[in-house]
C-alpha cells in the first residue's frame, strides 16, 4: 500500500512538472522585483523624506516659560517670593514666526529627497531587470549549446560502432577507430564545460528571482527591436540619468533655501506676571529679531556654497548624459553587428557546413573518404553551430543592456 502510494505521489510531480508553464523572461523579472530588497530600502527612504517633508512644512513648536523675577537676595526680604513689589512669578509663551515661504523651501528640499528615493528605486529596478534579462538569455542558450554538442556526441557514438564495424571486417584501419574515439573524448570534454557554464547560468537566475529551480525556459523574446530609438537615442529618461537629474532637483531646492534664509526670523512672546497682593499684576509682550551683522562671511557663504553644489550636480548629470549616450551609441553597434553576423551564420555558414558534412559523409560512405575527414567535418559543423550561437547569445546580452535603459511616463522600465 504504501509503495502504490509513493508511485502514486511520484506520478502526480512528474505530471505537474510536465505541464509546468515555462519561465518567462517578464516573469522572471517580475520575480526578481518581488524577491528584492533593495527595492524595499529605496521605497522607506522615500516616505521617510515624504514624513519629514509635512514637519518642514509647519511652524517650530511655541515654547512654554515659567520663572521668578526680582527676588531680593539680601536684606529683611532675602529669598521672600511675597513681600517686595517687584518680585513676579512669571508664564509666558514664545513663538518663532518662520515665513510660509522659507518652510515651504524647506518641504521642497525634502520632497525632492523624496524623489530622488523613487528614482534610485525606479533606476535599482531597471538593473534588475536588465541583471535578470541577462541571466535568463544566458541560460538559455547554455541550453541551446548542451543540446548541441549533446547531439555531436551521439553521432560520435555512432561515428566509433561504424569504424569498429569496419575495423573488424577490414575496411578500416585501428587509427580510424582510436581518432573516432579520441573525437567523443574531446566532445565530453567540450560538454563538460558548457554544462559547468549551464549551471553558472542557472545559478545566477536563481539568485535574482529567489527561487532554487527555475523550471523550464519559454521562447526567447524577439531581440531584433530595442525599445528606444537607435538612431539617435534620448537617454534623458535612463535610469542612472534620472536620479542624477533628481540629485539635481535637491541641489537647486538647497540653493533657493539657502538664499530664503539670508532673511531672519523673528520671535514673538507674550508674558503674564503676578506680583504680590498689594500690586499689580503684568502683562508683557516683546519681539526678538536676530541681527546678521556680518552676511558676507555667514550667510552669503552659505548660499554661495549652495549654489556650486547645485553647479555641480548639474554638470556631473550632464557629464554622465554625455558618457551614457557615447555608451550607447557603442553598445548599439555591437548589437547591430551581432545580429548581422548570425544572421551570416545561419543563412550561409551553417548551410556550407552541413552540406560539407553530407558530402564528406557519402564520400566516406563510398569508400572516397577517411573517417577522420568526417570527423574534421563533423567538428567544423558544430563549430560554426556554436560560434552562430555564440553570436546569437552576445546579441541577446546587448539587446537586454539596451531594451531596459528608459524609463516610460509612469516611472517604469521600458
Amino acid at each position: 500500500m504504501r509503495h502504490s502510494f509513493v508511485l502514486f505521489a511520484s506520478t502526480v510531480l512528474a505530471a505537474s512538472a510536465l505541464h509546468a508553464a515555462p519561465l518567462t523572461l517578464a516573469a522572471a523579472q517580475q520575480q526578481a522585483l518581488d524577491y528584492s530588497r533593495q527595492l524595499d530600502s529605496h521605497q522607506a527612504a522615500a516616505d521617510a523624506a515624504r514624513s519629514l517633508a509635512v514637519a518642514a512644512g509647519q511652524l517650530p513648536d511655541p515654547m512654554l516659560k515659567i520663572g521668578i523675577d526680582n527676588i531680593p537676595a539680601d536684606g529683611p526680604d532675602r529669598g521672600s517670593l511675597g513681600r517686595d513689589f517687584m518680585t513676579m512669578r512669571r508664564v509666558g509663551i514664545q513663538q518663532e514666526l518662520t515665513s510660509s515661504d522659507k518652510r515651504n523651501l524647506r518641504r521642497d528640499v525634502q520632497l525632492r529627497t523624496a524623489d530622488k528615493a523613487d528614482a534610485q528605486q525606479r533606476a535599482a529596478a531597471a538593473e534588475l531587470r536588465r541583471a535578470t534579462a541577462m541571466a535568463w538569455l544566458d541560460r538559455y542558450y547554455a541550453e541551446q549549446k548542451v543540446a548541441l554538442v549533446a547531439l555531436q556526441a551521439t553521432q560520435a557514438q555512432q561515428e566509433i560502432l561504424a569504424a569498429d564495424g569496419a575495423y573488424r571486417g577490414g575496411r578500416g584501419s585501428l587509427a580510424d577507430v582510436l581518432a573516432a574515439r579520441s573525437a567523443l573524448a574531446l566532445i565530453d570534454d567540450q560538454r563538460d564545460d558548457l554544462s559547468q557554464r549551464l549551471r553558472a547560468a542557472a545559478t545566477m537566475l536563481s539568485r535574482w528571482t529567489g527561487a532554487t529551480d527555475t523550471g523550464t525556459l519559454s521562447a526567447p523574446p524577439d531581440i531584433d527591436h530595442l525599445a528606444l530609438d537607435t538612431r539617435s537615442p534620448d537617454l534623458s529618461r535612463e535610469s542612472q540619468i534620472a536620479v542624477l537629474t533628481a540629485q539635481e532637483q535637491v541641489a537647486a531646492a538647497d540653493a533657493n533655501l539657502a538664499l530664503a534664509e539670508k532673511k531672519s526670523d523673528w520671535t514673538i512672546e507674550v508674558g503674564y506676571a503676578q506680583r504680590g497682593p498689594a500690586y499689580s499684576n503684568m502683562l508683557s509682550v516683546g519681539l526678538s529679531i536676530p541681527f546678521q551683522l556680518d552676511q558676507a562671511n555667514r550667510q552669503d557663504r552659505t548660499l554661495a556654497a549652495r549654489l556650486a553644489t547645485a553647479g555641480q550636480a548639474r554638470a556631473e548629470r550632464d557629464e554622465a548624459l554625455r558618457e551614457r549616450t557615447a555608451q550607447t551609441r557603442n553598445l548599439i553597434d555591437a548589437w547591430r553587428s551581432d545580429r548581422a553576423r548570425h544572421q551570416r551564420y545561419e543563412q550561409e555558414l551553417i548551410p556550407l557546413a552541413q552540406q560539407r558534412s553530407a558530402a564528406v559523409l557519402a564520400a566516406w560512405n563510398g569508400g572516397k573518404a577517411t573517417l577522420p575527414d568526417l570527423l574534421l567535418a563533423r567538428r567544423t559543423e558544430t563549430g560554426v553551430a556554436l560560434m552562430a550561437l555564440d553570436h546569437a547569445a552576445s546579441a541577446a546580452r546587448l539587446w537586454a543592456q539596451l531594451n531596459f535603459l528608459l524609463l516610460d511616463e509612469s516611472g517604469v522600465t521600458q
